[in-house]
């Protein structure tokens, strides 16, 4: 496996080593063991989630406060996305920056998301199928979200903005300076 480094601290990419044939191919795409080397602690996954989106689709940006922040290991199974994960921790000198990488079905690229970080994603393709595990549950009493197109974060989110698609949820979030963290 590939493991690449980020702007971000702890933020990694992983690329899986893929077999493949005139039968098709195999990869292992999650091994509790060689994760926790990679990240240099025990990551504990305890909840799967999975979406399916259309093109145009911003999901973002969210996360999880204080006692259920939670860790993300992302993934596309189907489709192409644009995937941001954005630093949060306020003493962190990454602070508001945020690191973008194109995930696929077609590249089996991983995105690790330590906590402290928000997260989001544009949908590239007319679908797309993301799959991501969370190292804690979901509270929604401690979740917490920044609009997608806060400037001080300034993403491009690959797509023009007549075609994207914000949840009405989404669109009321706060900018970074606004948020609770």
């Amino acid at each position: 496996m590939k493991v690449t480094e980020t702007n971000l601290d702890g933020c990694v990419v992983l690329e899986p080593t893929i077999f493949g044939d005139d039968r098709g191919y195999f990869f292992e795409s999650f091994n509790v063991k060689r994760f926790n080397d990679i990240v240099g602690k025990e990551v504990n996954f305890v909840q799967d989630n999975q979406s399916f989106s259309s093109r145009g689709v911003v999901r973002g940006i969210h996360y999880q406060l204080g006692d259920f922040a939670q860790a993300k290991l992302v993934r596309v199974l189907e489709g192409k996305v644009l995937d941001v994960a954005v630093d949060l921790r306020k003493n962190s000198p990454t602070f508001g920056q945020h690191y973008s990488i194109e995930l696929s079905a077609e590249n089996k690229k991983q995105l690790f998301i330590p906590r402290g970080f928000g997260h989001g994603f544009s949908v590239l393709s007319e679908t797309a199928e993301f799959f991501y595990k969370c190292d804690n549950f979901y509270d929604k009493l401690s979740e917490g979200g920044i609009i997608f197109n806060d400037s001080s974060i300034d993403i491009d989110w690959k797509l023009p903005m007549n075609v994207i698609k914000v949840s009405k949820k989404d669109l009321e979030l706060p900018t970074l300076a606004m948020a609770s963290l």
